[in-house]
C-alpha cells in the first residue's frame, strides 16, 4: 500500500484495424480507426519531487470556499505549517484538502529530511510520471470540408445496446477524470459553467481540453447526445466534465490524479458520477481519495488491461458502496483476454471494439478496460445499476454480472 513506484497506464486500445463508415444521407467519410497496443511505456520519477500526506485532516477549515480560494488558502496554510524548512509557493506543484490532506512539492535533501522526522506527517512518497507510447497522432473522423458542419448519421454502438443504455441523462453529470474533453464536440453536452480543470503543468495548465481522443471516447459512450449524428451514449446528454489529469501523450503524475480526485470529491454533488479510465500499481493515497470522494460522487474505475488480479492496482482495488470496478467482455459475453479480474470487480461491461467520439469532432473505435468503464458509469447516472446475466470465461473462477440498467 505505501509503495508509491507507480504507474499511470490507461487502458487504452489493444486492436489494429482500419474501418472506413460512410454517411447514407451526405456521403462524408469518416475514419474510425483502431489503435496498436500501448503495452509499451516510460515510467520515471519526477526529480526531487514527492507527494506528502498529512496525519491531520484540514478539509473542514475550508470546506465554505470556493475551490479556486480553497486552493490558495491549503497552500498558505501548508506553508505557514512547515515555514522552518523554507519551502515556497512556487515549490508547491499540487494541494490536496478534502479527499486526503496535503502537497505534492519539490523538496531538497534537507528539507526532505525534515519532513521525515515531522511527527504531523503520515507518508512521503515519491511522485513518478508515466509516458504512454506511441504518442497517439492519429487523423481522425471530422466533417468533410467544403459541405459545412456535416457528420454520419447516428448509429448505435453495440455495448450501449447491451447494457440497456441510450435514455436520456438530461440533468445529470458525469466527470471525466482523463486526458480531457474535446470542449466543442457536437455529440457532446460539455459543461460550460467553469468546472473544466486542468491538473498539468506547463502548456496545458489550464487547458482541460482533449489532446490525445481518450477523455472523449470515454464521455462519449458515457453521455454522447442522442441528436441523429454520430452515437448516442448511455445516460444520452448528461453534462460531462473534464478533469484533465494526462496530456496529449497519455503522460501525467500520480499526484495530478489524486489532486483530480481532490476536485471531483470537493465539487461533485450527490447524483453524479466520475469516470476513472486508468491505473497503476496499489497505492494508498490514491485509493484513500477516491474513497472520500465517493461519499457523493459515484465512481466507476476500470479494472485494467494486465491479465492480472485488479486487487494488485489502484484505484481498480478499491472497494466502497458508491465504487464499482468494471472489467470488460466482448459482443458474445466472453471475457476479455486482456481485462484484468478479481474479487474487486464489480461488474463486467461491453470493451472490445467500441465506437465513440474522438478529438476534433470525430469518432474513433478502440478496447480495453476503459471503455468498458465509461457503460458503467453511465448507468450510474441513470440509477442503480442492475445485471443482466454473467461474462463467461472469467479467470478468477467466479463470473462477473454483465452491467445492465
Amino acid at each position: 500500500m505505501k509503495n508509491f513506484t507507480s504507474v499511470i497506464r490507461l487502458s487504452l486500445s489493444l486492436f489494429s484495424s482500419l474501418l472506413l463508415i460512410t454517411s447514407c444521407q451526405n456521403n462524408t467519410e469518416i475514419e474510425v480507426q483502431e489503435l496498436s497496443p500501448l503495452s509499451n511505456y516510460t515510467m520515471k520519477p519526477i526529480p526531487g519531487q514527492y507527494v506528502v500526506v498529512l496525519k491531520e485532516n484540514v478539509s473542514g477549515k475550508y470546506n465554505t470556499q470556493k475551490y479556486s480560494d480553497r486552493i490558495l488558502s491549503l497552500k498558505k496554510d501548508y506553508l505557514a505549517r512547515f515555514s522552518t524548512i523554507k519551502l515556497t509557493s512556487d515549490k508547491i506543484k499540487q494541494t490536496f484538502g478534502y479527499t486526503i490532506s496535503g502537497f505534492a512539492a519539490q523538496l531538497d535533501k534537507e528539507q526532505l529530511l525534515s519532513l521525515r522526522q515531522d511527527d504531523r506527517v503520515k507518508s512521503i512518497e515519491q511522485d513518478y510520471t508515466i509516458t504512454l507510447n506511441p504518442e497517439l497522432s492519429i487523423l481522425k473522423g471530422k466533417p468533410g470540408s467544403g459541405g459545412g458542419t456535416t457528420y454520419p448519421a447516428e448509429v448505435i454502438p453495440w455495448g450501449i445496446t447491451r447494457v440497456g443504455g441510450g435514455l436520456s441523462g438530461a440533468g445529470k453529470t458525469a466527470w471525466i477524470i482523463d486526458t480531457g474533453i474535446d470542449l466543442t464536440h457536437p455529440d457532446l453536452n460539455v459543461n460550460k459553467t467553469g468546472l473544466n480543470k486542468s491538473f498539468l503543468g506547463g502548456i496545458d495548465a489550464n487547458n482541460p481540453n482533449d489532446g490525445n481522443g481518450h477523455g472523449t471516447h470515454v464521455a462519449g459512450t458515457v453521455a454522447a447526445i442522442d441528436n441523429d449524428i454520430q452515437v448516442v451514449g448511455v445516460a444520452a446528454g448528461a453534462t460531462v466534465v473534464a478533469v484533465r489529469v494526462l496530456d496529449s501523450r497519455g503522460s501525467g503524475s500520480y499526484s495530478g490524479v489524486i489532486a483530480g480526485v481532490d476536485y471531483v470529491g470537493a465539487n461533485g454533488k450527490d447524483g453524479d458520477a466520475a469516470n476513472m479510465s486508468l491505473g497503476g500499481p496499489k497505492d494508498s493515497a490514491l485509493n484513500d481519495a477516491v474513497t472520500k470522494a465517493s461519499v457523493k460522487v459515484k465512481f466507476a474505475i476500470a479494472a485494467g488491461n494486465d491479465s492480472a488480479n485488479a486487487d494488485n492496482y489502484s484505484p481498480a482495488s478499491v472497494n466502497g458502496t458508491n465504487i464499482y470496478t468494471v472489467s470488460a467482455m466482448d459482443k458474445n459475453d466472453t471475457f476479455a483476454y486482456f481485462s484484468n479480474y478479481g474479487p474487486s470487480v464489480d461488474f463486467c461491461a461491453p470493451g472490445v471494439s467500441i465506437l465513440s467520439l474522438w478529438k476534433g469532432g470525430g469518432m474513433n473505435t478502440i478496447s480495453g478496460t476503459s471503455m468498458a468503464t465509461p457503460h458503467v458509469c453511465g448507468l450510474l447516472l441513470l440509477g442503480p445499476v442492475h445485471s443482466s446475466g454473467n461474462v463467461s470465461g472469467d479467470p478468477d473462477g467466479t463470473p462477473d454480472p454483465i452491467a445492465h440498467y
